[in-house]
């Protein structure tokens, strides 16, 4: 028997195809007019917890991840950067899985708590890496002060990407739509 059903398998290439394209098509086009990174964040956020809440097995957010990010390359040659999404993805995925994929995506105010955490926490990570290894020092320190203070935007943009993506599952679940 197969790890991953053709159900999760669509709910997962679904997930990381929408953050890849939209990512593709929007964030450029919003960082060049703000310079804020927040964006991608929210994009890529929203479909994590979309695929973690149809799925509920470990791995999945790692799939999503790792499938926009080889996207990202298609559609955007060398933009680098996306390399801190995936780290965050993996380590979305790697907490869901040590907290337990069912108890934090079944609903209620403590799973809804702990899922805007952990986005808050990995869009951090995907901030502090981007910012220390891909965004040019003159545009850190002019803009921003310092990669703290990057990463930081990049986390405000996660826990606006996880109250959307609460908000998406609990409709779903409000209208019956449940996975599997």
């Amino acid at each position: 028997m197969a790890y991953f059903t053709t159900r999760d398998l669509a709910a997962i290439s679904l997930s990381s195809s929408l953050w890849a394209v939209i990512n593709w098509l929007l964030s450029p086009v919003f960082w060049s007019m703000t310079r804020l990174p927040i964006l991608c964040d929210m994009l890529g956020v929203s479909a994590l917890i979309i695929a973690a809440w149809w799925v509920r097995k470990p791995g999945s957010t790692a799939f999503v991840g790792l499938i926009a990010t080889l996207l990202n390359f298609i559609l955007r040659p060398g933009a680098n950067q996306f390399l801190g999404f995936t780290a965050a993805s993996m380590f979305f995925d790697i907490t869901l899985s040590l907290l337990g994929y069912d108890k934090t995506v079944e609903g209620g105010v403590k799973s809804n708590i702990i899922l805007a955490v952990l986005a808050s926490a990995a869009t951090f990570l995907a901030g502090y890496i981007i910012g220390n290894l891909f965004l040019a020092p003159g545009v850190l320190s002019n803009v921003y002060g310092n990669v703290f203070s990057f990463a930081g935007v990049h986390m405000a943009g996660g826990l606006a990407g996880a109250i959307i993506g609460i908000v998406l599952i609990r409709g779903l679940e409000s209208r019956q739509v449940v996975p599997q």
